[in-house]
């Protein structure tokens, strides 16, 4: 399947950087300082990566940073000395994939500024390797330069959050018609694997609600999907958006 490739940015200013609250970000600073004195690699993840790739801004008070499961104690250490305290005893959580820590006293006098350090997916399904960590835009952030985890990879990780009571899909679908055309899509389907009707199901839930956006995907996806590709449509079916939420689904908040 040939892979039409995102154009990976060197180095550029994070337009959401100035987003974050000041409070938060003196927290998240001095873990990702010293984790960059001390070479450990990482990549953001979460709400901030999708906020980067969407162009749509979220504020989830909290930054996901993604490892290596090699280099997990060193993160966790690194928490620690920038004061950060585990947060399973004020809320317990699964330990298998995910170090929960949090600021108990931020400068403002406010609490529970969480860094979350992330080296495996929460189902199991895979674990963070070098890929997760270096493929991503390179982005600045109020003077901090940092790798975002690829689009791909974050697409792949959110693909699994169908749960009872959330869902990330709509992060998805809106990551996809922002940087849908230019998908590395040969390396997101070895991603997904045999899990390949699960994603059929995303790209068939996109082509529904964005039938001209789907039209400009690659067709070596649709054919390895066993999916027609759609007609050329509207970028976005506005009655059918509705029918799932009355609030607007894509747009930039840039």
């Amino acid at each position: 399947m040939a892979a039409a490739l995102r154009a990976k940015k060197v180095t550029e200013t994070a337009w959401w950087a100035d987003r974050i609250p000041q409070n938060q970000w003196d927290v998240y600073a001095r873990v990702l300082t010293l984790a960059q004195q001390e070479r450990l690699p990482f990549a953001l993840g979460g709400g901030l990566a999708f906020s980067h790739y969407s162009h749509r801004w979220r504020n989830t008070k909290d930054i996901d940073l993604y490892i290596q499961p090699k280099d997990r104690a060193h993160m966790i250490d690194i928490t620690a000395r920038c004061g950060l305290t585990d947060y399973f005893p004020v809320h317990d959580y699964d330990r298998s994939w995910i170090h929960r820590t949090y600021d108990p006293v931020a400068s403002d006098g406010s609490s529970h500024m969480i860094v979350d350090i992330i080296w495996q997916m929460a189902n199991g399904r895979s674990v963070v390797d070098e890929q997760w960590l270096n493929r991503g835009d390179v982005v600045n952030v109020r003077g901090i330069t940092m790798r975002v985890m690829a689009a791909e990879e974050l697409i792949w990780t959110k693909l699994y959050v169908l749960q009872r009571d959330r869902s990330d899909w709509g992060d998805l679908l809106n990551v996809i018609h922002e940087c849908g055309p230019a998908l590395d899509w040969a390396h997101l389907l070895t991603r997904v694997g045999e899990d390949r009707q699960l994603f059929a199901g995303l790209i068939n839930v996109y082509a529904w609600l964005c039938p001209g956006g789907a039209a400009q995907l690659s067709p070596a996806l649709y054919e390895y999907l066993g999916m027609a590709r759609p007609a050329v449509g509207p970028a976005v079916h506005e009655d059918r958006v509705r029918l799932l939420d009355t609030r607007p689904w894509f747009g930039h908040d840039k």
